[in-house]
């Protein structure tokens, strides 16, 4: 079971480690684990952890000192859940990843390796987003969606969001009339819905950021509950509690999974509306025929985002030539650049096992 929780269920008002909250928490996860079920907790937490200790009464703007919060932070938060833990005779292990450790194939291996080893050595995993290297996952908030993709990474039975507020609602939880929506099973479910933009004072995450992780893990085959970090116990006990995400029936591979949840295009290709046709609805490989322009600075093996005539995305691939080398082969078949510059020039911009489709083509 991978449970994720958010800065907010364990910091003060004032930035500082909530010791009464982590110690609420781990009593809960130390109980499931001591029951013989395996955790991994993906726990936010390191920036607001460090605001304390550095004198700042709120989260920084500015990039630079959010990485030193962070890793101020980080310290304290883990021997925090060190000593909290080690109440219960159970050890942790930090383990921190960014949103590119899942991209690259050979990391995201030596991770899901990681992680099982700690697993099979009896050890609570505590994972984090490493806050002191990453740029855009900082100011966004992506343990949501961390937590997502490593609940896929070790197959997981569950995935548990708490956070600040107990369930999805079809409003604001505050106004009179919302409504709780106890299960989601698509979503069609959340049609008309008002997910809030803005996450807790000291974190970075909303609504929007847990539906979208919500979403991930259920198209992996992974059920979700969503509720607050003071109904945890609940939530692991399987009772009805804050709103359960029921899995999808596709279970895609992890490649794919990555490159669509995990991946940020590098550049962009323009597609004619046969290439977008032959991706989409006949799942076909690019050709370089079908690409009419390129955008950006990428290197063969980079994730790229393809886009049709409305400048609409439909897709990402991996894509096989360096951006430098596409101009060249644009609205030309194979055939043609083989005679011309060699066999080696005979095949795809990226091949259709490399591709993922991240919009219905209507």
């Amino acid at each position: 079971m991978v449970v994720k929780v958010g800065s907010s269920s364990l910091t003060t008002h004032s930035g500082m480690i909530d010791v009464d909250r982590v110690d609420a928490l781990v009593d809960v996860l130390a109980a499931r684990r001591l029951a013989g079920t395996q955790l991994v907790l993906v726990s936010s937490g390191a920036i607001a952890a460090g605001l304390g200790p550095l004198g700042l009464a709120a989260r920084p703007r500015d990039l630079a000192t959010q990485q030193a919060a962070a890793s101020v932070g980080q310290g304290v938060l883990v021997a925090r859940y060190t000593s909290s833990f080690a109440r219960y005779g159970l050890r942790v292990g930090q383990v921190l990843l960014t949103a590119d450790d899942m991209m690259r194939r050979a990391h995201h291996a030596n991770a899901q390796r990681t992680l099982a080893r700690l697993l099979d050595l009896g050890i609570v995993p505590i994972v984090n987003e490493n806050d002191t290297v990453a740029t855009d996952e900082i100011r966004f908030g992506d343990n949501d969606r961390l937590a997502a993709l490593v609940s896929h990474l070790i197959r997981a039975d569950a995935l548990v969001l708490l956070s600040d507020v107990d369930a999805l609602y079809d409003g604001p939880p505050s106004r009179a009339g919302s409504r709780r929506l106890a299960e989601i099973r698509g979503p069609e479910d959340l049609v008309g819905v008002e997910l809030g933009k803005n996450g807790a004072a000291v974190g970075t995450g909303g609504m929007v950021t847990k539906v979208q992780a919500a979403r991930i893990a259920t198209g992996a085959g992974v059920p979700v509950v969503l509720t607050a970090a003071a109904h945890a116990a609940h939530a692991l006990a399987g009772e009805d509690i804050g709103t359960y995400f029921h899995p999808g029936g596709r279970h895609p591979g992890t490649r794919l999974l990555w490159l669509a949840h995990a991946t940020t295009g590098r550049g962009l290709l323009h597609l004619d509306r046969g290439a977008v046709e032959a991706i989409v609805a006949r799942r076909k490989s690019l050709l370089p025929a079908g690409v009419t322009a390129v955008e950006g600075e990428f290197a063969a093996g980079d994730p790229v985002d393809l886009c049709g005539p409305e400048g609409r995305v439909v897709a990402r691939g991996l894509v096989n030539y360096d951006a430098v080398e596409i101009p060249d082969l644009l609205g030309r078949s194979t055939r043609e650049l083989a005679t011309e510059l060699g066999p080696e020039y005979e095949r795809e911009l990226i091949h259709r096992d490399d591709i993922v489709i991240l919009e219905a083509h209507g």
